[in-house]
């Protein structure tokens, strides 16, 4: 397969998200959803809306959200909104939960684990998506990046307890904690395969390498950052931009890299991106560009 190609730049600002944008080249157009982790209330490494304000000027769209499956200040649209509104989100830009209304169903009859996949129905409201991904630890899935943003991000709140069960139907909060680890870490890439199938290349992906935690941002209370700063990457492909991701934490002279290196492996989160990978999400073999030195 060929290389997939993820850009990568040290300039992290909201000009250097615009950069990236532009250095895809696909032009989205019509209404674009711009889906992001909006943070859980108490969190404080969430990206912040002033920082993604140049880019949602320069190229415009919605940002979306979906409700959350456990207790917290997301777990209901009317929670949710309030929330975006006390974040900022609402101040600067229109913002959308998607799965506020109901759901529907998307599928992928060659999924590892689940076949199907429920998702906000406002999604079809949007004609292209960008999605801008917190790359982090995270409790469960060991990190989260693009591939979980569009998998347990994108689906609806019974989508995320069905993803996290590996496939029970009307599943309750309880029973995501008493499945396989590994048959939720596939269920996420089967779940991706159905968003890319979805929006057939109209969908792009930034990840920015900030405020580096091991954990989520849906943790009120969350560690501090355990590693400097990298930069900001994009790239058309989930896969190659989360491996790219990965790449760089492990590579690092960053000492604190041990601590988040400690948090993937021990919840195996290297099995999502191999799973993502079987399920033609993506490719883990990529070019990394640095547009840094292309600017000199």
């Amino acid at each position: 397969m060929e290389k997939a190609k993820v850009y990568f730049t040290k300039e992290i600002s909201g000009e250097g998200l615009i950069k990236l944008y532009r250095k895809l080249n696909t032009n989205l157009s019509g209404r674009i959803a711009v889906k992001l982790h909006s943070g859980e209330e108490g969190n404080q490494n969430y990206m912040k809306p002033e920082f993604v304000k140049p880019m949602m000027d320069a190229i415009g769209g919605v940002v979306v959200e979906c409700n959350t499956a456990y207790e917290g200040a997301r777990n209901t649209t009317e929670k949710h909104k309030e929330l975006l509104e006390k974040h900022g989100w609402s101040k600067y830009f229109e913002v959308d939960i998607l799965d506020s209304e109901e759901d529907m169903t998307l599928e992928n009859k060659s999924g590892e684990v689940i076949q199907k996949n429920f998702v906000g129905a406002k999604m079809k409201d949007y004609d292209a998506m960008i999605v801008l991904s917190h790359f982090k630890g995270h409790p469960m899935g060991g990190f989260g990046g693009a591939i979980k943003n569009i998998s347990i991000g994108l689906a609806s709140s019974a989508g995320k307890r069905y993803i996290h069960t590996g496939g029970k139907e009307n599943a309750s909060y309880e029973d995501m904690f008493q499945v396989d680890h590994n048959l939720f870490l596939k269920s996420m890439a089967d779940a991706a395969k159905t968003i890319t199938d979805f929006y057939q290349g109209k969908i792009v992906y930034l990840n920015a390498m900030v405020n580096m935690s091991v954990d989520c941002d849906c943790c009120a209370v969350a560690e501090d950052p355990c590693m400097k700063d990298i930069g900001l990457l994009a790239s058309t492909d989930p896969v190659a931009l989360d491996q790219a991701c990965i790449d760089l934490v492990y590579n690092a002279e960053d000492k604190g890299k041990d601590h988040l290196i400690e948090r993937i492996e021990s919840r195996n989160g290297l099995l999502t991106i191999e799973s993502a990978e079987k399920q033609n999400v993506g490719t883990r073999n990529y070019e990394l560009i640095v547009i840094d030195e292309e600017e000199k």
